[in-house]
């Protein structure tokens, strides 16, 4: 097969994607890197249909990739996620809206412009937790405790362009991250970035039947087929606070080869519905790679 990787220049050395596409190499499959953040990128002569059998998204939100992905999806190129998919997530507040209408435990979102008019926020909804609504990996994120502290944190919200808040979902200070790849469903506990003083090993945990539940509907809803879903188990269950397409997928056991074998079998299923997912435990064994599909090796 001949894939077509759009990697940004904050993932040029990171192991997902680099690995995965070491990985799809090592079997024989032809792969194209474009770094639409930092290089000329011939639109024209790249973006044409029939040039590969699939385009795979590794950037940041608000980067010039999701448009060249959208540009590929617009001619007939199969892409993964979905073009529509991924933008259905990366902007936080579209993301919100969609969860809360199916039914998905999200919080609470408001959405403004301009940081000032988090003011008309009722105190009764604080601590919020205010983030950019095309943020990524963390970045600006603040939990803002009171009106007061929200003034004095002006100059640090200014200039993100659209915010969102939600109230705080009170937890244990570990974010649970459930990853899907290939239809099946893994987990892993690490320590939130809103609670930095606590000390929680990232670690593989067991899924229980509500989240697994969650999180494979979260994938129905948006439409996604590799992705990834921040949950926080609060005093109401389980609440939905983040989804992102094409995440880390840390923890998981053989992720390259996993990941790498699911954008295969993506690209063949062209426009298939994808399998319902399925929960691994921590005892599961990996696929090693004589398990891996049988169009291994081959050159298009």
């Amino acid at each position: 097969m001949r894939l077509c990787f759009l990697v940004e220049e904050q993932y040029r050395h990171d192991g997902m994607p680099v690995e995965v596409i070491r990985q799809l190499t090592s079997w024989g499959h032809t792969v194209d890197v474009l770094r639409p953040g930092s290089s000329l990128v011939p639109v024209s002569e790249a973006v044409r249909k029939g040039s590969h059998d699939a385009w795979v998204l590794k950037t940041v939100s608000g980067g010039p990739g999701l448009t060249l992905l959208e540009a590929a999806a617009a001619v007939g190129l199969t892409t993964v996620n979905d073009a529509r998919a991924i933008r259905g997530v990366r902007d936080k507040a579209l993301a919100a809206a969609i969860g809360r209408s199916h039914g998905l435990p999200v919080p609470l979102t408001y959405a403004v412009a301009r940081w000032e008019t988090l003011a008309e926020i009722p105190e009764a909804d604080y601590p919020l937790v205010v983030k950019p609504a095309e943020g990524s990996s963390g970045r600006g994120v603040h939990l803002v405790s009171s009106p007061i502290r929200l003034r004095e944190m002006g100059a640090l919200l200014a200039g993100e362009g659209v915010l969102i808040a939600q109230p705080y979902v009170p937890n244990s200070g570990a974010d649970l991250k459930v990853y899907c790849v290939g239809g099946e469903l893994y987990a892993t506990e690490r320590c939130s970035p809103l609670h930095p003083d606590r000390t929680i090993p990232e670690r593989r945990v067991e899924l229980s039947t509500e989240v697994a539940r969650i999180a494979a509907e979260v994938g129905q809803v948006y439409g996604l087929d590799l992705y990834g879903v921040d949950v926080l188990l609060g005093p109401d269950g389980p609440m939905v606070v983040d989804v992102n397409d094409f995440p880390s997928f840390r923890q998981v056991p053989d992720a390259p080869a996993r990941v790498a074998r699911a954008v295969l079998e993506l690209a063949r299923d062209k426009g298939a519905t994808p399998p319902p997912a399925t929960v691994m435990t921590c005892s599961h064994a990996a696929r090693t790679p004589a398990q891996m599909p049988a169009a291994v090796g081959e050159t298009i």
